[in-house]
This record gives structure tokens, sequence and C-alpha cells, in this order.
């Protein structure tokens, strides 16, 4: 009976361990896990065909910049997409999707955030990517001279709640599009690690169903119906806490990146008529 309670007690010991050590190790990697970034660029605007400018931002009170570019649009009072990319590599891996902004007549804006492609400032963060996210918007309306009211505000999955933090700050904006984007950092997190105790774990919370509803501008959500990173059901969340003007676009057979290329025609109709009817 001792040897029974031993042995029980020692299997028991051994899970809990084992129970701290993947807790520990999601807290101390969750940084890694939720950023992906790369220094070299997967392609240029001018191995695209595009114009561009390099830009050069500043931001935070260390002396650091955000590296991107702007891509003019051939009318001088077209408007402005200021373009927020996903988790992974860099904004040279976010050019094709750019590129179809800039074909339907837009300016594009884009820069990475610290850490990513040749931004300096160290490892992100989400306290630091919303800071970024403000600078690229000052920029964009100082240096560009570009007007609120012109400029709509899009991101791509972790994109997506950069831009809608920025959104919430920033009323004066025509819109905001969201592409594949999740509720929060913790909803993910149940998804992947439903065994742990996520909520006392995060610190890179990006809790933007919590933000939806104090947006005071339209709204477009888009989502693939097969994204297999970010359940659809993120988006009909999002969608429902939504406030005001908003519309929900459901591409069939979209998965987390691809849903322009799947259902090209939808996709543009939607982001055509939403900048019509928002930018002024």
């Amino acid at each position: 009976m001792k040897n029974r309670t031993r042995r029980l007690a020692v299997g028991v010991g051994i899970l809990v361990l084992l129970y701290a050590s993947a807790c520990g190790y999601l807290w101390a990697t969750q940084k890694a896990q939720v950023f992906e970034p790369a220094a070299q660029w997967q392609t240029t605007p001018q191995r695209m065909g595009m114009k561009f400018d390099s830009v050069h931002i500043p931001v935070g009170n260390r002396g650091d910049e955000l590296d991107g570019w702007w891509i003019p649009a051939t009318q001088n009072d077209a408007p402005t997409v200021v373009y927020f990319h996903g988790n992974y590599r860099n904004i040279g891996n976010n050019l094709e999707h750019s590129q179809r902004f800039h074909q339907l007549g837009y300016n594009v804006l884009l820069a990475d955030y610290r850490g990513y492609g040749k931004s300096t400032g160290g490892e992100p963060s989400e306290a630091k990517v919303y800071e970024d996210a403000e600078a690229v918007w000052q920029y964009l309306l100082h240096s560009r001279g570009i007007k609120p009211a012109q400029a709509v505000i899009y991101g791509h999955s972790l994109g997506g709640a950069i831009a809608i933090n920025l959104a919430v700050h920033h009323p004066e904006a025509a819109g905001l599009i969201t592409e594949s984007t999740f509720t929060s950092m913790r909803a993910m997190g149940e998804k992947n690690y439903g065994f742990l105790p996520i909520g006392w774990l995060l610190n890179q919370r990006f809790e933007s169903l919590q933000k939806v509803p104090e947006l005071k501008i339209p709204v477009l959500f888009i989502h693939g119906s097969w994204d297999q990173k970010v359940p659809v059901d993120m988006a009909k969340q999002l969608y429902a806490a939504a406030p005001g003007a908003k519309k929900l676009l459901l591409i069939e057979g979209g998965e987390h990146n691809n849903s322009a290329a799947i259902g090209w025609v939808e996709y543009r109709d939607a982001v055509t008529d939403f900048v019509r009817q928002n930018v002024h």
C-alpha cells in the first residue's frame, strides 16, 4: 500500500511539474509565438513595377525609425489605405496584397513595426506596435498631408488588431477594414492551448473584441470561410460587437491569406463600395 501511494505521489508530482513547465514555457515564449519577424524582404515595389518612396518614420524617444514604403496612386486626390500587416516576416511579404489596393486606384502606406524588416528598435511587443501604428498615422497626416477623411485603416490578422486599436483612437478616419482578424489573443491561446490557464499567462493580449464597441467609424470585416488559423466565428463576433455602419464579407473557400485571390470580384466590389461610400 505504501509503495502504491508513493508511486501515485510521484506520478502526480511529475504531472504537476510538466504542467508548470508548460505554463512557464508559454509565458516565456509568447512574444516569439505572437511575433515572427524577418529582416530580409521577399520583394520590393520596384521589382513589382510600382513607383514608391522609401519612408523613415520616427517613433518613441530613443531615436528609433520605422522603415516603410509610400506607394502613390496616379491621381492626386486618391483615397489612401494605411496598411498594417500580420505577425509574419515583414512588409515585403505583403506587397502582392498592397498592389491590389494600388490597382484599385489608392495610395498605400505600409511600414514595418519595430523589430521587423529594416525598422530599428529591438523586439516587438503589443505596446510597441500600438505606438508604431500611431507614428504611421501621424506621418500620414503631417508628412504626406493626407486628411483623415481620405484615409482608410486596413489590417490583416494581427495587423487587424493593431488597426482596430488605432481606429478607436482616431474616429476622424474615413473607415476601417480588417481581414482574417481574431477577437483576442486569449481566445487564440485557448484555441491552441486550452489545457493551460491562458488568462493568467498572457501579457500580449490584443483585446479587439473589447475595443470594437468603442469604434465610431464604419467597418468592413473580411474573412475566409476556410480560415484554419483564425476561425471565421471570430469575424462574426467582431461584427456583432461593432456599433454603427458595418459589413461582414465572408469569402467562400478563402483561407487565412488568400481571400482576395479566391474571391476577387466580391472582395474588390466590397472594398471599392466601402471606400466610395466613406472617403470624402
